[in-house]
């Protein structure tokens, strides 16, 4: 099948789930994502012989709430267990709308239902900024939105900056040494150079952020999304990556030396010349399409 016509209809079946919708609906709202490009007319798209739906290989429970977010582009109300796992479906379809629509519904939720014991506010924050040098070492600044601020050369290090909204900041050099940013959020933030060795960012949401040389040794990555993100020539030595998105990270050049890579997806990632001793990447969930031209693969467990 190639799906020229925007108004065809075409049926889905996700994971034994049926949908049916249109082209037009696939391709319009999210142009970049995996689904866009299946029905974009540029590839054939194989259907079953008896009935004509399409089959993914994925779990159809809010394929619903994909279908809704491409024709209307309103993220769905949920509880929070399901944003997550709503969360991990866009990260495979690449839907970066999507991704970040439920980053802001996740930060308005906490800033409403969280009563949390923050030493300063934003207000507070847009400040300190102003003078050369900045420090909130060892501050409790939980459930701040820090977003689109520029946060540069900025000491957050021993900090609790739990579920903290960074999205779109600029923080390239900044230090984050041993602070607790569980379930933070640095959507598309601009983290070059920036120093993260010993954090806890369990949950946190990287996608599309640019941690070009970032050094992220012995950081707890467990979960993480780094979906599309920029970690190139980052340190990434004996870091956690348990359960972390990586797929279509670029990672050329990194020094992944002893890191933990069970379950991790590593699905089209760049990872020419990247330093990958003592590593297993066995224990990956998928290495599809991943790159590994001139990387150094001595003592590496493939």
């Amino acid at each position: 099948m190639c799906a020229t016509d925007c108004s065809s209809v075409v049926r889905l079946n996700i994971g034994g789930k049926k949908f049916c919708t249109t082209v037009d609906t696939l391709t319009q709202r999210e142009p970049d994502s995996m689904l866009a490009a299946m029905f974009s007319g540029r590839h054939t798209v194989f259907q079953d012989s008896n009935n004509g739906y399409v089959f993914v290989d994925r779990d159809g429970k809010h394929f619903r709430h994909i279908l809704n977010w491409l024709r209307d582009g309103v993220v769905p109300t949920l509880k929070d267990s399901e944003y997550s796992e709503l969360l991990r479906e866009a990260e495979y379809y690449q839907l970066l709308g999507l991704i970040a629509g439920i980053g802001d519904v996740l930060n308005n939720k906490r800033k409403e239902n969280e009563e949390l014991d923050t030493e300063l506010t934003r207000t507070d924050i847009i400040k300190c900024i102003q003078s050369e040098k900045v420090r909130f070492r060892g501050l409790n600044l939980s459930g701040l939105d820090l977003s689109k601020l520029d946060l540069s050369y900025v000491d957050f290090s021993y900090a609790c900056l739990k579920s903290v909204f960074f999205s779109r900041a600029n923080l390239q050099c900044a230090k984050f040494r041993d602070v607790d940013a569980e379930g933070s959020i640095f959507h598309n933030a601009s983290l070059r150079e920036c120093e993260f060795t010993g954090a806890n960012l369990r949950g946190a949401l990287l996608a599309g952020a640019n941690l070009q040389s970032a050094n992220l040794q012995d950081a707890c990555l467990v979960d993480c999304s780094f979906c599309g993100a920029d970690l190139r020539s980052a340190h990434l030595q004996t870091a956690d990556l348990t359960n972390a998105n990586l797929e279509g990270a670029n990672l050329e050049g990194a020094n992944l030396k002893g890191a933990k890579l069970s379950k991790a997806n590593l699905k089209g990632a760049n990872l020419q010349r990247a330093y990958l001793r003592q590593v297993n990447l066995r224990d990956a969930e998928s290495m599809e399409g991943a790159k590994l031209n001139g990387a150094n693969m001595m003592g590496a467990i493939r």
